[in-house]
């Protein structure tokens, strides 16, 4: 058996949802002689498995009744006949595309004594290969890919709960569904769930979504391992593409996988009333033997993120990705600092602190459309964006403001009422604005930011600097590139130059930009409710 190499392929490590297989140049030249040989042989016999299967599968629920077909079919022709046909043609999808054989270590718990197996990492669509090792139990999917043909057609035939994610109340049905067989006492077959929700790195465990732990019942982990010299198999979130990942696996010889049964985790009490503390646990667990970090990083939407008190921190900000686009459209240093000066002045006017994309570009001094369309996709998912976000997130990370005027700043943007304090709302708007991507959990923050009463601007400065949970979220998410990062306990308030005397939280003037008279006199910027 082959053992994976660290020296002779290695992927970014940057965070959980970055892989990009490095080949060297014999690898490369390997790759593409046995790849142009075996792949096109491999991809074909795949496709004619699927296409087999795929009438096949359909034959399971035909001519069964609405009320029949949310019954598992578990007895009768269509178990005995139609099961052995489509698992062997499904194992036989993986041992033409290279995995020749499994090896497994441990055994695997009947339905009755877990109804979950709660499989990671989770690499890749390949890891699929688990469902013929585990005899095809039900799974949880998107329902976009019933329309999918092939596809479709086995996920009927698997009876999968399918959720549409976008839509609450489908969410809500698949919860109900997911409960319903797992306390079914084995009247439903075994499920198997992807707890992490997308496709990582390998290099930690991401936290676990709890769709697999709501019901309370005993799961059974089980560790996906792909002990390969080249790891061809990982697709994420960006590097390496699926049709990469398809080709140089399909290239290799063969490819190795394990499969490794933990002992079935039975929930404490406290585990079955809390489904995100016994997914945690188990997180853990399944970390503790990998030797690898169980982390709070999520993928929310097409965002990856973490969590940090209730708050979701993008691993790649918007701000920065903004700053590089500024900087390749040729703006220098100092003209980032005049268009984010332009900015500050748009949100004091009457024309507010909305802007379309051709009212951004010239705010921006871009001379490319598209560039000016792409920030705007970075923080808005229609046409006009809040340049509130674009300013106080872009000036979090260039170092323009220390963070006490730049928190100063943002209490008078968001201070709607101009009483001195914040809503629940507003300090969702504000955190929001200051890491540049939407907070939907700020539940925590605020009822710290509460204990005195209405949240006041020292409130907020107080908490953000000294409460052990937020000091992270300013060293480490407020440094400018470059920068080294001040430890927690250390003085959070350095000013650039110039700004020294700017934004004391007990200063009631405006911390926006001063707009200059003639004889040289500070004249206040008007604010705009």
């Amino acid at each position: 058996m082959e053992r994976q190499n660290s020296h002779q392929a290695t992927y970014s490590s940057q965070h959980p949802f970055v892989h990009t297989l490095k080949l060297t140049r014999a690898q490369l030249i390997r790759g593409m002689v046995l790849g142009s040989i075996l792949v096109p042989i491999r991809v074909f016999l795949a496709v004619l498995c699927f296409l087999i299967m795929w009438p096949i599968a359909r034959l399971r629920l035909a001519g069964l009744s609405e009320a029949e077909r949310y019954r598992p079919v578990t007895t009768g022709w269509r178990r005995w006949l139609l099961h052995p046909i489509i698992w062997f043609l499904s194992r036989a999808v993986f041992f033409f595309l290279g995995f020749f054989w499994f090896r497994v270590k441990g055994c695997r718990a009947g339905h009755k004594e877990a109804p979950v197996l709660a499989v990671a990492p989770h690499s890749s669509f390949l890891d699929m290969l688990v469902l013929t090792e585990t005899q095809l139990p039900t799974v949880v999917s998107r329902s976009e890919n019933q329309s999918i043909p092939v596809i479709g057609a086995l996920l009927e035939f698997n009876q999968s709960v399918l959720v549409n994610r976008k839509n609450p109340e489908s969410r809500k049905r698949a919860v109900v569904q997911i409960k319903e067989r797992l306390t079914s006492n084995g009247y439903w077959p075994q499920m198997l769930m992807f707890p992490e929700g997308t496709t990582t790195n390998g290099t930690t465990l991401i936290k676990f979504k709890p769709g697999a732990f709501l019901a309370g019942v005993p799961v059974q982990p089980v560790l996906l391992h792909y002990p390969n010299k080249l790891d061809t198999v990982r697709w994420t979130h960006r590097g390496t593409t699926w049709v990469e990942a398809l080709w140089h696996t399909c290239s290799q010889l063969y490819t190795n996988v394990t499969v490794e049964y933990l002992p079935v985790y039975t929930p404490s009490q406290e585990e079955k009333d809390d489904p995100n503390l016994y997914a945690d646990n188990v997180q853990k667990l399944m970390a503790k033997t990998l030797g690898i970090p169980a982390t709070d990083h999520v993928m929310e939407g097409r965002v990856p993120t973490r969590k940090l008190g209730g708050l979701s921190l993008p691993l790649e900000p918007p701000a920065r990705e903004t700053l590089s686009l500024l900087h390749k459209d040729g703006l220098r240093e100092f003209e980032v600092e005049a268009a984010l000066s332009k900015i500050i002045d748009r949100c004091q006017s009457e024309q507010g602190w909305r802007a379309g994309v051709d009212e951004l570009a010239p705010l921006l001094g871009l001379t490319d459309r598209q560039t000016a369309a792409k920030i705007c996709g970075l923080y808005s998912k229609d046409d006009k964006v809040d340049l509130r976000q674009i300013y106080l997130s872009v000036t979090s990370v260039s170092g323009l403001l220390g963070f006490k005027s730049l928190l100063h700043t943002a209490f008078t943007l968001y201070d709607r009422e101009c009483s001195g304090s914040l809503t629940a709302v507003d300090v969702s708007d504000l955190m929001g604005a200051l890491v540049g991507s939407p907070q939907y959990h700020t539940e925590e923050l605020y009822t710290e930011l509460s204990l005195r009463g209405a949240p006041t601007e020292q409130d907020l400065f107080s908490v953000l600097t000294t409460h052990p949970t937020y000091q992270k979220l300013i060293s480490e998410y407020f440094t400018p590139e470059g920068v080294e990062s001040s430890p927690p306990s250390s003085p959070l308030t350095k000013e650039k130059a110039g700004n020294n005397n700017a934004g004391s939280p007990n200063d009631n003037r405006s911390a926006l930009p001063y707009k200059t008279a003639d004889n040289g006199s500070p004249l206040p910027s008007k604010k705009n409710d």
